[in-house]
Formats: C-alpha cells, structure tokens, sequence
C-alpha cells in the first residue's frame, strides 16, 4: 500500500466556492483508495499544525495538489501553507537547507532534499482555456505550456527531492466548463499515472 497526501489549495471567494476543486479531491480519494492506496487530506480551509504537516509529507510517497491557478499562480492560503510548513521543514524534514556547502558555496542549490524517492503530481485549475497554452501566436502564454507557467511550484517539489508525475489540469471552468469531461479526463490520469 502507498500513502497519498492530498493537498486541497483553493481559498474561498465569492465567485469561487470551490466546489470543482474539492469534487476532484474526493474523485481522487475514491479512485485511490479503490487501488489500495491510504489517503490523509489538507485543506487550506483548515487549521494547519506545522509539525504535523511535516509529518504527513514524510508519510506520503505522494503528495497531490489539487489547485486553482489564481493570478498565474497558487492561492494565498496555499503560500501561507509553504512559508510556514516548508520553511519549518528546511531542518531535515523535507531538505537539509539548500544543498550547497562551505566547501562548495556556489555549487548544488537545491540539491538538499530528504524526500527522495518520493512524487508529486499537480492537479490544478483554471479561468484560461487550454487553447492559450502551447500556442505561440496566443498573447498571454506566448507558447508556454501549463508546466511551464508552474515551473515555481515543480522548483519547490524539486526542492525536497522529488519527482514529478504528470499534471492535470481543467480548464475555462468559469465560463466554459467542461465538468462531465474533466471528470472522465481526470479518472483515466489518476488510473494512468497511480
């Protein structure tokens, strides 16, 4: 049996209950949990002990966020979450600081990580649609795909050693959702990637 942790990131607003975020975290839990994996859940929503995060992280052999993508990144709660969980964390219990020695200052940023051996993948969603990544004659993207846009969030994983699994992503789910679809997509990456 392996061990997913399952990080809910989205942070409430009016226009943005939440409700696709949290339905594919349950979607995810069931799918997971039907293949034998032992899931424990965070939800930005709640309140976090830091210790206890850092615990469930060495627990995990895989972590799955499961974000909206807010201003071409990851919600406030969520970078809350990281400044302090995995800040606390840079003593051992996700890296041992950044790698880099007194020997060697300038070499091996980022190579610090005690989390080796174990994944992430990043399930996100998002207002664009998907036709504005990967295309170089679309103004905002200019080409960039959806991991290139979260090349931040693959750095912090990197950061602690891990690997990545591939990413999923809905997209255009405020003016144009697709839900049924995403749905069906997302069930056939989970039984794909786990």
């Amino acid at each position: 049996m392996k061990n997913v942790l399952i990080i809910n990131a989205h942070q409430y607003y009016p226009f943005s209950e939440g409700r696709l975020n949290s339905s594919l975290v349950d979607q995810a839990t069931s799918l997971l949990t039907q293949k034998g994996y032992d899931t424990c859940h965070v939800n930005m929503l709640d309140e976090v002990d830091v210790q206890q995060q850092l615990e469930l992280h060495q627990w995990a052999d895989i972590i799955l966020l499961q974000s909206p993508i807010n201003w071409m990144g990851v919600p406030w709660s969520f970078k809350k979450y990281m400044d302090e969980v995995y800040t606390a964390g840079m003593g051992g219990a996700l890296c041992n600081g950044d790698g880099r020695s007194a020997d060697e200052p300038k070499k091996g940023y980022g190579t610090g990580g005690t989390l080796k051996g174990k994944k992430y993948m990043m399930s996100v969603t998002f207002n664009a649609p998907e036709e504005s990544f990967n295309d170089d004659s679309e103004y905002l993207f200019q080409g960039k795909s959806v991991d290139d846009l979260l090349f931040p969030m693959h750095a912090n994983f990197r950061f602690f050693g891990m690997e990545a699994l591939p990413t999923f992503a809905a997209f255009d789910v405020m003016k144009n959702a697709d839900v049924e679809n995403d749905f069906k997509r997302f069930e056939a990456h989970i039984k794909n990637t786990f």
